[in-house]
Order: C-alpha cells, then sequence, then structure tokens
C-alpha cells in the first residue's frame, strides 16, 4: 500500500457525512412506505421491494465495483459515487411512477456501492495505525446520523410535504456533501489493488469466513423488523406518522451514541469485546420489540436498546476485518458490505412475506433467531490469547 499524502483537516469527517448520504439514500423508503405506497398507487408490501430490489443491487455492486476500480485515486472515486448518489436522489423526486423509481434506485445503488467500502478502506489510509479503529468507527457516525437524523427528517417531510420532497432533500444535501469532500480530502490516495489472488485469500480464511456471516445475519435479523417498522408501529399500536418519527429518531440517536461509544472503548477494549458487548445489546432490543409488541413504550423502549447495537455492530465487524488481514482490507472491507446488504435483502424479503400475511407478532421472533445465530458465531471467533490484539 501507497504511503499515504497528509490528510486534510476534516477529510474523516467529509468521509463521514457521505455516509449519512449513503445511508439516507438506502433507508430513505423505510420511512416513507406509506406515502409512496398512496402515491404510486402500489401497496405497502410493493414499496417495501424498494429495500429488497436496492439491497440485492448493493450486495452484488459492492465486491464486483471494489474489483473494477481499485486502481482509481480515491477522491476521484469517491467523489464519483457521492455525485451518483445526490443526483439519483434528485432525479427520484421527479420520477413518474413506479418502476421508473425502481429503475433510478438500481442505477444508483448500483454505483452508490462503491462509498462505504471505499470510505472505510481510504480511512486506513489517513490516520496512523493506532488511530485507524476509531477512525473507522467515526465514519460509520454517518449511517448513525442517517437513522438519528434522516429518517426522522424523512419520515416528518414525507407526510407533510409528499415522497418526492423527501427524495429532493436526500439529493440536496449529497450536492453539500460532495463539495466538502472535494475540498477536503486529499488527492493521490491509492490502495493495495484488488485482483483474483486476493479473493482467493479471503476464501481461505476461516476467520473473515465467519466475520462476514456474521455480519449478514446481524443485518438480517434487523430488517425483518426495520424494513417495516412504521407500518408494524401502525398496526400493532395504532401510532401515527409524528409518533413513529419519533421511534425513528429514538433509533438512530441510540445508534449514534452507541458508534460514540464503541469509538471510544474499541483501542482500549478490543474490537472483538467491543463487538461481544454491542451484539447483546442487539438481541436484547431485538427480543424486547418481540415479546413487548403491542405497547408503544415497550416498543420505543426496545429499539432504543436495539438502535446502540445497530450501526457499533457494523463499525466493529469492520475494524476486525482490517485488523484480521490488512493486505485483504479492500476486499474484505467490499464483501464485508455486500454480505450486509444480503442481509438487508434477505430480511426484508423475510419481513415482507410475513407482513403480507398478517403474521404482524411472528416478525420480532424471527428477527430473534437471526441474531441469536450471530451471537454464536462471534464467539466462535474469540481471539485466542496470543492474537487478541489483532483480532
Amino acid at each position: 500500500m501507497e504511503k499515504a499524502p497528509a490528510a486534510g483537516r476534516f477529510a474523516p469527517t467529509a468521509l463521514m457525512l457521505g455516509n449519512l448520504v449513503t445511508g439516507c439514500s438506502v433507508l430513505a423508503p423505510a420511512g416513507m412506505l406509506p406515502e409512496l405506497a398512496t402515491g404510486l398507487e402500489v401497496r405497502i408490501h410493493a414499496a417495501g421491494l424498494l429495500i429488497t430490489f436496492g439491497a440485492v443491487t448493493l450486495c452484488i455492486g459492492s465486491p464486483l465495483t471494489a474489483w473494477l476500480t481499485s486502481r482509481i485515486e480515491r477522491r476521484t472515486l469517491l467523489a464519483t459515487t457521492l455525485a451518483v448518489l445526490a443526483f439519483g436522489n434528485l432525479a427520484s423526486a421527479f420520477a413518474p411512477d413506479y418502476a421508473s423509481l425502481l429503475v433510478i434506485r438500481l442505477v444508483m445503488l448500483a454505483v452508490g456501492a462503491l462509498y462505504t467500502p471505499q470510505a472505510a478502506g481510504t480511512a486506513a489510509l489517513i490516520v496512523p495505525a493506532e488511530r485507524r479503529g476509531s477512525t473507522i468507527a467515526y465514519i460509520f457516525l454517518g449511517w448513525s446520523l442517517a437513522a438519528a437524523v434522516g429518517l426522522p427528517l424523512i419520515t416528518f417531510i414525507a407526510s407533510r410535504y409528499g415522497w418526492r420532497a423527501g427524495y429532493g432533500g436526500i439529493g440536496a444535501l449529497g450536492c453539500i456533501s460532495l463539495l466538502l469532500l472535494l475540498l477536503r480530502l486529499p488527492a493521490g490516495l491509492k490502495g493495495a489493488p484488488v485482483d483474483l489472488k486476493t479473493w482467493a485469500a479471503v476464501g481461505r480464511s476461516r476467520t473473515i469466513l465467519l466475520l462476514l456471516a456474521i455480519t449478514m445475519l446481524q443485518m438480517s435479523g434487523q430488517f425483518v423488523v426495520f424494513t417495516y417498522m412504521g407500518p408494524l408501529l401502525n398496526r400493532l399500536t395504532g401510532a401515527g406518522a409524528d409518533a413513529i418519527g419519533m421511534v425513528f429518531a429514538l433509533y438512530g440517536i441510540c445508534g449514534f451514541l452507541g458508534v460514540v461509544i464503541a469509538t471510544r472503548i474499541v483501542d482500549t477494549s478490543g474490537p472483538y469485546r467491543t463487538s461481544l458487548l454491542f451484539t447483546c445489546l442487539l438481541l436484547a432490543g431485538m427480543t424486547g420489540w418481540a415479546l413487548g409488541a403491542g405497547s408503544l413504550v415497550l416498543m420505543a423502549g426496545a429499539v432504543a436498546t436495539w438502535g446502540l447495537g445497530f450501526a457499533s455492530t457494523n463499525s466493529m465487524q469492520q475494524v476486525r476485518l482490517v485488523a484480521a488481514a490488512p493486505p485483504l482490507a479492500s476486499a474484505t472491507v467490499a464483501l464485508n458490505t455486500s454480505v450486509l446488504y444480503i442481509g438487508q435483502a434477505v430480511g426484508s424479503a423475510v419481513g415482507g412475506l410475513l407482513f403480507a400475511r398478517e403474521l404482524l407478532h411472528a416478525l420480532g421472533f424471527v428477527a430473534v433467531g437471526f441474531v441469536v445465530l450471530a451471537l454464536i458465531l462471534l464467539v466462535l471467533t474469540r481471539p485466542r490469547p496470543a492474537a487478541a490484539t489483532t483480532a
């Protein structure tokens, strides 16, 4: 890996804000499913497929684009990706029908698949090795902010001004983020090229494969419920748009706090112990949702606990993958993002099937099952004493 140029001031913040745009772009339909269904004259289940099909595109696009673009200078690559996300969201605001919106979304996310893994890989290039874990976790604050600020705002705007205004707002934010990235991220950053030998080395590593499986199971469990969280709250508790927006805000704020805490403790506690802590919180939250279904207070409390783990668990997965095999980071981080989106696709598809069959209480218990499996695999990756500082 080439020696990186000195990082510009606020370069990690510029990368983090790009993740905010990416997160809003991926999650937006979850915040305005009723408005999309009404405005596009489709059922809520069909509107939810915007997330499912988008996740399928992302999971295929992430490793493929990592391979095709690994030799491109990082600022150029990330800026181009943000530009596509910004203009894709603006185009979505003017989509005339469901089919057009779906096509725009798939094209936008096929390119957008690049951003999150490349931002994490770029972070490893611009900071010293001892700060790598905390910086990667900081960059993932963008996803927490997408849930803490983005989703509630999208829900608020869509409920009052329509879903087109929601997409327009994300597009405007993307333009601002693009400008900051161009101003603050240093030029000349290049990572290790990804080739067929890289993928072969990844496939031979038991630890890496287990870490990727953990990511998929964690996300599958969450998206069984998350994709349909708004409609579920409405159907199970009678919550309106404002109450649903507040629950989304609680989820995101706790997610933000979770990543802040993870960022502070990961360099001292180690990524394994930090990951174990937040996966347990994730499981506790999902269990609380399943058992408290029908009570807005209990479900909101469960969402708060769940929120503490949702973004921090994934940021720790990225940290562990980079630490497990630094030369393979470009490939493993891209694959982690890919299986993250596989998890989103699997979870939202399973959730959609259960929702369409009115099995509303079952969604929570199925989600718990996925997260239990993730926790079991996580324990299997516990580092041996001699490797505790690198796993």
